[in-house]
């Protein structure tokens, strides 16, 4: 039967190693290991602690090499008795999770073994503590939330563009990420390793068309108080584009409300596996299992896997499993919780083993968990769960469990538990148990991984009816200022449509006041006011921590009028603020689009189709599709060519707009 999936990852192939030359079967391993090519191997009886094996798995589902069971399997009398040992099987299970055997690859693993050195280092004890990124560190806001992270002992990283200018701002202990949110190549995945947590405070640069004293005085008293202009990389390149890189680049680490599709088919989204048969028969046993796809046997007809088989315990075995190859590069589930399988019990007590080295005789992380016969369930493994095991023995000097650094899956029914228990719903005969999906998940409450600071105003330029002379400067210039706002709201839309657990936090105009005044938390994008950066980097960090913020938008201003200054005694300062009181009365689902009206979405929406993703560097449009428009519209002269810069392509697209024209690239 072949694969219904789609997805393929392709995986390096393991290097041969068989045998188990250490401990108290390095006699067994070393005897085998000479005489593996001798003719009486043919006839021989392998001791039950023979070996263990661990395979190398790659992202598809091999159907042709598994080993299927005939419907006449089923109808063999099981026996506890000898039975005939299927050396055939045997190697075959070796070739399929080693490959073809290299006496060069044999003998370079024997010398290996017997020298006590190993190609893989032991495994690191998993790191306490995750990371918080902020991005846009250097700025008014991400400053202040950097230097709150440091005073609550919570290890940062920083995304700067300037290194030095971060050093002398930041200090030299901070951990600095150095790349550039509107350039996608400077955001390199392995950088974010270890980003649990996300802070945004990056923003378009606006200041006075006059210029600005060397400490941006001007800046610091707001966009009221100047004319402002755009400085620096565009609304859009900052905004937008740089969010989607943004989002882009910590995805993985700071995952997904939904979870990690590890195997399956579930939304649109597909994941395979290569499952191999791996069963008694390594350790002379006769017991049999396969995994198979059946198109048609998931939940309302739709595709699932199948391990099924039969198991005896004839030749002192008891167990059949499958198990995948090592993947191609170590799965990072580090921003999850624990493993959720979907599947379709039978009443008996299975094992989900996980292992996070590719060694071949190597611990595995091992849950057991009890299925409802003819029932779907979900059945939750928290990492917690998983306890170190190697050959049915807890191993307890084990590393705990590491999700960052998986490897390799494996679904076991056995008569064995651990430690010389054994498991009480084993019935000796056939089996079947479909399974659905493997996925990886975040526990509840979740709460916020990506918390991003916004603005106040980001629904109003297109609000009908709305008075702009009564609204802020940022309001009423929004076009002048190359729409800042409508693109602060498509970056928004990035973030709710993304799947990370997310917080909006939209300041009203931001001062250099100091924490402390009492607050007005709002939703729909109706206040005006003003706010401290301080208070805003506070909000952001509890957010972080409270499921009441998650996947909440809301602005935010003090109490106080723009027109008094705020103080405060360092004597007797203000108490520190319990921010989930504010976050408890936030509702879901407001932004503020929804005063927008039907026609302005739609005009949004087609907007949006019509024009390009970005602007940035030099596009080319066809002379011969647009000339005649472009002439009437801007009045430019073109050759066979038209290389337009960021600057004139902004002046281009303005005044199109204004002409209700609209193109494509």
């Amino acid at each position: 039967m072949e694969s219904c999936f789609s997805t393929t990852i392709s995986s390096s192939s393991s290097p041969f190693s068989i045998f188990s030359i250490q401990g108290s079967s390095s006699n067994v391993g070393r005897k085998f290991s000479k005489s593996c090519m001798h003719p009486q191997l043919l006839s021989c009886q392998l001791p039950k602690p023979f070996l263990q094996l661990n395979g190398r798995p790659k992202y598809r589902l091999n159907q042709r090499r598994s080993a299927y069971l005939s419907s006449a399997t089923y109808k063999d009398p099981i026996s506890a008795e000898k039975q005939g040992w299927d050396l055939g099987r045997f190697f075959k299970t070796l070739y399929f999770f080693n490959g073809p055997p290299s006496p060069a690859k044999i003998v370079e693993f024997i010398i290996e073994k017997l020298s006590g050195s190993s190609p893989e280092e032991s495994e690191k004890k998993m790191g306490t503590s995750d990371y918080v990124l902020v991005v846009g560190a250097t700025g008014g806001v991400g400053r202040r939330v950097v230097n709150n992270l440091r005073k609550k002992g919570l290890p940062v990283k920083a995304l700067v563009r300037n290194e030095e200018k971060a050093r002398k701002m930041l200090g030299p202990d901070i951990e600095l990420i150095v790349g550039d949110i509107t350039k996608e190549s400077t955001l390199v995945a392995q950088y974010f390793k270890g980003v649990k947590k996300v802070i945004n405070a990056a923003s378009v640069i606006i200041g006075p068309k006059e210029g600005d004293t060397p400490d941006r005085a001007k800046y610091s008293q707001g966009v009221k108080f100047f004319e402002p202009e755009i400085k620096g990389d565009s609304p859009e390149m900052v905004e937008y584009i740089g969010m989607k890189n943004l989002i882009n680049a910590v995805r993985e680490s700071v995952g997904l409300r939904t979870g990690k599709l590890l195997f399956g088919i579930e939304d649109q989204l597909s994941k395979e596996l290569d499952w191999g048969a791996l069963d008694d028969v390594v350790m002379g046993g006769v017991s049999e299992s396969t995994f198979q796809i059946d198109r048609t046997g998931g939940e309302g007809g739709k595709p699932t896997g199948l391990f099924k088989g039969i198991v005896s315990t004839a030749n002192n075995g008891g167990f059949t499993s499958i198990r995948t190859k090592n993947f191609s590069s170590p799965v990072d589930l580090k921003a999850y919780d624990g493993f959720e399988l979907r599947l379709k019990g039978d009443g008996r007590r299975y094992k989900l083993i996980v292992r996070t080295s590719t060694d071949w005789d190597t611990v595995g992380y091992t849950a057991s968990f009890d299925t409802i016969g003819g029932q779907w369930q979900s059945i939750r493994l928290p990492f917690s769960s998983l306890r170190p095991v190697f050959r049915a023995r807890t191993v307890s000097d084990a590393p705990p469990f590491n999700p960052s650094n998986v490897v390799s899956f494996q679904l076991m029914f056995s008569k064995f538990e651990y430690d010389g228990k054994l498991n009480p719903t084993f019935v000796e005969g056939p089996f079947e148990l479909p399974l659905s999906t493997i996925k990886a998940y975040i526990k509840d409450p979740i709460t916020p991984r990506f918390v991003h600071v916004s603005s106040a105003g980001v629904t109003r330029p297109d609000r009908p009816g709305i008075d702009l002379s009564k609204q802020p400067p940022a309001v009423r210039l929004n076009k002048e200022l190359d729409f800042v706002l409508t693109f602060k709201l498509k970056g928004e839309d990035l973030i709710r449509e993304s799947g990370i657990p997310y917080t909006i936090v939209r300041p009203c105009a931001l001062t250099e006041e100091p924490a402390g005044a009492d607050l007005v938390f709002d939703q729909g994008d109706n206040i005006t006011g003003k706010i401290s950066r301080e208070e805003i980097a506070l909000i952001c960090i509890a957010a972080l921590e409270s499921p009441y913020a998650c996947d909440k938008t809301f602005e935010v201003k003090s109490v106080v009028p723009f027109s008094e200054p705020f103080t405060v005694d360092p004597e007797n300062p203000p108490p520190e603020k319990d921010y989930n009181i504010y976050f408890q009365t936030l509702k879901d689902g407001i932004t503020g689009k929804e005063s927008l009206g039907q026609s302005a979405i739609a005009k949004s929406t087609s907007w949006n189709r019509g024009r390009p993703e970005s602007t940035l560097g030099i596009i080319e449009v066809e002379f011969r599709h647009i000339k005649e428009l472009v002439k009437k519209a801007v009045g430019y002269r073109f050759r066979n060519h038209l290389n337009l810069n960021r600057r004139c392509l902004n002046q281009i697209t303005r005044r199109w707009r204004r002409n209700n024209f609209r193109f494509r690239v």
